[in-house]
């Protein structure tokens, strides 16, 4: 946060852009950096690429967001969002490119994204519940935005470690 690479809107990949081997090694790159973050989602402005490219993958296995179902890996250029269903739901959201915080942030409930996958080829997905909220942030990266600027009230801002503690604390409550 604070990179103002992060606040600008991504420029779309051309179909020679998205075959060429430098797009093959941007999108190993960003698979291995998002593994090594314990991420489930990276888009291109992150580190430090200006295009509209995003990477998805939910894991059981996540450290970072425990008690989610595995998914299909997405790779997602030149998205276009569309909202199914305008009834919203919180999550709490943290960020790579927030690190350490976490924020709870109200979206809507499913969407459509329109998109060209890693061969050019054109995909649709309807998201709903968590994953749809994973795509929207993810994809809100692409025009500028953080979950930071989807908050309605930023005292629910918090440190992870202090979010771990209070569930920690409320669990003892309840025993």
């Amino acid at each position: 946060m604070g990179n103002p690479l992060l606040r600008v809107e991504a420029k779309p990949f051309t179909l020679e852009e998205i075959l060429s081997e430098e797009t093959e090694i941007l999108l190993r790159d960003m698979w291995d950096s998002l593994e090594e973050a314990g991420g489930i989602g990276l888009a291109a402005p992150q580190i430090g690429i200006s295009k509209q490219l995003a990477v998805i993958k939910l894991s059981e296995e996540s450290y970072r967001y425990p008690d989610m179902e595995t998914t299909e890996p997405y790779v997602i250029f030149n998205p276009q969002i569309t909202v199914l269903d305008k009834e919203v739901q919180g999550f709490w959201e943290g960020c790579l490119s927030v690190p350490g915080l976490r924020g709870y942030v109200e979206r809507p409930r499913k969407v459509r994204i329109d998109y060209l996958d890693e061969n050019a080829d054109e995909r649709t997905v309807e998201v709903e519940d968590f994953l749809a909220t994973v795509f929207q942030h993810e994809l809100d990266h692409l025009i500028g935005m953080l979950y930071v600027d989807r908050m309605e009230d930023v005292s629910t801002l918090m440190y992870e470690d202090e979010m771990i503690l209070q569930e920690v604390s409320e669990e003892e409550i309840l025993d």
